[in-house]
């Protein structure tokens, strides 16, 4: 195509999609993006300069989206109609809707688009609303390919299995055709040729990924030094919110409230913007990040300690972040142990009091989208929250896997 792509991105979220766009080199242009999580909207904004619509795109009619003259959708609709731990009620569930709404629209359009990826949770696949979506596409006259990939497959150290369905519409065509209307659970040579991944080739199959997986370690994801310090060096030590770096007699801290990094916090009310949260004090050989805040509590290593995903940095694997982690401990996602003597997993399963020197924490946002292979230029406004932000990160999507599906989407054949 000689003209840049015209794009329209559906639950947009925290910019997750387009920074997969923009890792896979794709040349063109997001026309708008759409989401009704304010809090979504704003980190977005504060990273791409551009504030998504945030109406109910149920009101949306074809006219409306022919006037945006887009080539291709990029869609990430809500997954909990579709999830194991839900109630699995697919199109009757409220949060199904919006989606298929805009799905019936596709045929009343004068200009439909030529391109569409959608990703979901593992389960879409059987659900109702998938076979709605389907046979709107087939209907409208698209060739679909559909995948199940975790980031695992593309040497990241995340299990994070997602549907993915890519389609086109006639007469485009795939330049790969063969995989035309399947399921496909192991990243094709034409996906892994990609300059965007690893060219190693692994299977997906009934949520069990391969063992031996040459993924990368924890430990190239986290943020500085992993060990915990109960007690900070530099305790006592106040730093500005605004540049969260600098000492308290930082020309930008005339009136902002200051945050005192050796004493207890309301973790959900700290406004510090992920990934900087480091103790620079003149004279110091290197920063430190405070991981104090992210310890888990004893009291909850003696409740849930049998129940707990542990890593480890020289771990090559660890659990799907949810929107709930940090709040629970409990299948939310891995927890990092962080003792300085002990990098890898055990031999015997540990008891309790064993547990308790490991030096558990949770993962930092950052360290969140790292392992989602966001940039390193992501951050979160300073308003959003500790929780808050794993909420959104929860809810994304991985970059690393995103990334070389629209790459081949947006190719054309030879």
């Amino acid at each position: 195509m000689e003209e840049s792509w015209r794009i329209l991105e559906f639950y947009s979220g925290i910019g997750g999609m387009r920074y997969s766009l923009m890792r896979a080199g794709i040349r063109g242009v997001v026309v708008e993006a759409f989401d009704i999580n304010d809090k979504a909207n704003d980190v977005y904004e504060h990273n791409f300069g551009h504030r998504p619509f945030q109406g109910n795109i149920q009101t949306l009619t074809a006219i409306d989206l022919d006037k945006y003259g887009a080539h291709a959708w990029l869609l990430s609709p809500p997954c909990q109609p579709y999830t194991r731990q839900g109630l699995q009620k697919g199109s009757a569930d409220a949060r199904a809707v919006s989606f298929i709404k805009i799905l019936e629209l596709i045929p009343h359009m004068l200009h439909p688009p030529l391109l569409l990826f959608m990703e979901n949770v593992v389960g879409f696949e059987t659900s109702n609303t998938h076979k709605q979506m389907i046979k709107v596409l087939t209907r409208v006259g698209f060739v679909t390919q559909e995948y199940i990939l975790s980031p695992l497959q593309f040497k990241v150290p995340y299990s994070r299995p997602r549907y993915f369905c890519l389609a086109k519409r006639k007469p485009l065509s795939f330049q790969h055709p063969s995989c035309n209307n399947q399921l496909l659970r192991t990243p094709p040579s034409h996906l892994t040729s990609s300059s965007t991944i690893p060219k190693d080739r692994h299977h997906f199959s009934d949520g069990q990924e391969e063992f031996g997986i040459s993924c990368e370690p924890i430990r190239n994801f986290l943020e500085a030094q992993t060990s915990y310090n109960p007690q900070p060096e530099y305790a006592g030590v106040s730093f500005c919110l605004k540049c969260n770096v600098c000492p308290a007699n930082c020309e930008k801290n005339t009136d902002d409230a200051l945050v005192n990094s050796g004493a207890p916090q309301d973790i959900e009310n700290t406004n510090i913007r992920t990934g900087n949260i480091v103790e620079e004090v003149e004279g110091a050989k290197e920063d430190k990040i405070a991981l104090d805040k992210y310890a888990v509590p004893i009291s909850s290593i003696e409740r849930w300690g049998n129940a707990m995903d542990i890593v480890y940095p020289d771990s090559k694997r660890c659990c799907c972040f949810t929107k709930s982690y940090y709040r629970y401990v409990k299948g939310t996602g891995s927890l990092l142990a962080t003792s300085e003597s002990i990098n890898s997993k055990p031999a015997k399963k540990l008891e309790i009091s064993s547990l308790k020197e490991l030096c558990l924490r949770f993962f930092t946002p950052r360290e969140v989208a790292n392992l989602h292979s966001f940039p390193a230029d992501f951050h979160f406004p300073p308003h959003i929250g500790l929780r808050q932000q794993y909420a959104l990160l929860g809810n994304s999507l991985s970059v690393a896997v995103v990334a070389p599906l629209l790459q081949y989407l947006f190719t054309e054949p030879t």
